[in-house]
């Protein structure tokens, strides 16, 4: 075992798979910038800078996996989607049902997503539940370097779109970008098992759709993805003074879910608490709520979500987004229902 950085070990692992497939190619906003070591490495041709036009080359990677590339593109912050939504939407997730699986799509669109650091709500989106609402999409959403890596081998591997989102608090290097132009007395909450941690000498692939078990509790299950995870397991420790046995789920992936895991949790606390940085209206919240009372297992529920437009003002946004403070109140209150 090594130790690594969350952005870094999305890196190492991207750069294994490009060694041992030469299909593997990388191409978007500053790539050279971004990914100067596997720019060095790897070259122009399979390292290239993209024009600031996301549905160009998004939609132009479509067209490279479709060809027999597996190309991973990188749109620099996951708001910026919405301008190459037709390629994932109407193209890159409907052609294996529509071809009835003759064609198929292998490509990963890396995008750093999450707020926290004061940039307003066109850039501090999280948009996993808006994409995973999307008939063969994959989205996954790490919390963690040895996450992070295994997850982006297998991301890779997958033979169909992956929309693969990487939360800005755990990433160092975009913390210093984002940090620069009079940030710099900007404090950011940033959860230090996330950002660096211990990951495996060489990659191994994940699975897709398998959640992590970070925390048994019998009282109340907490559920989340990427920097929500930590948040989550802040509150658990502080729950535990007060008597109070939080379990903590990292689903991992939000498409596929794993509802086993999910349905099995609850089924021993009785209680479900999701945080989730993404919209609370119509999203992955509402869908855990629905899974687990589809299974028959009866519960009481809750969630901390993000329930309006992200301000800019920095004091606004704490009060928005999920916060350890607003999970151990509202995981007391649930409990005292």
């Amino acid at each position: 075992m090594k130790t690594m950085g969350f952005a870094d070990a999305i890196d190492d692992a991207l750069a294994q798979a490009m060694v041992d497939d030469s299909r593997v190619v990388v191409f978007g906003e500053d790539v050279h910038g971004l990914r100067t070591g596997l720019f060095v490495r790897f070259g122009e041709k399979r390292v290239r800078p993209a024009p600031i036009s996301e549905a160009a080359f998004v939609g132009a990677a479509v067209g490279a996996a479709m060809a027999g590339l597996r190309p991973v593109v990188e749109v620099m912050m996951v708001d910026f989607i919405g301008v190459a939504v037709d390629a994932l939407l109407n193209h890159a997730a409907k052609v294996e049902a529509f071809s009835g699986g003759k064609w198929k799509v292998p490509m990963v669109v890396r995008a750093p997503c999450g707020g926290g650091y004061g940039d307003g709500g066109q850039h501090e989106q999280s948009l996993w539940g808006w994409l995973a609402h999307i008939p063969g999409l994959t989205v996954v959403v790490p919390s963690n370097p040895a996450d992070a890596g295994g997850l982006m081998l297998s991301a890779i591997e997958h033979e169909g779109p992956v929309v693969y989102l990487e939360h800005k608090l755990l990433a160092s290097n975009m913390l210093d970008f984002l940090g620069s132009g009079g940030r710099k007395t900007v404090q950011y909450d940033v959860p230090a098992e996330g950002t660096c941690g211990s990951v495996p000498d060489g990659w191994m692939p994940i699975p897709l759709g398998k959640a992590a078990i970070l925390h048994e509790g019998k009282d109340i299950t907490l559920v989340s993805v990427a920097v929500g995870v930590h948040r989550c397991l802040e509150a658990s420790a502080i729950l535990k003074k007060k008597r109070i046995s939080a379990g903590v789920l990292d689903l991992r992936t939000v498409s596929p879910l794993d509802k086993e895991a999910l349905c099995q949790a609850v089924s021993r606390s009785g209680r479900l608490l999701v945080v989730d940085e993404d919209y609370r209206d119509f999203g992955l919240s509402g869908e855990l709520a629905a899974v687990v009372l589809e299974a028959g297992i009866p519960m009481r529920y809750g969630r901390v979500c993000t329930e309006e437009t992200i301000p800019y003002c920095r004091e606004f946004e704490h009060q928005i987004l999920p916060s350890t403070g607003r999970i151990v109140d509202a995981a007391i209150k649930l409990m005292d229902r």
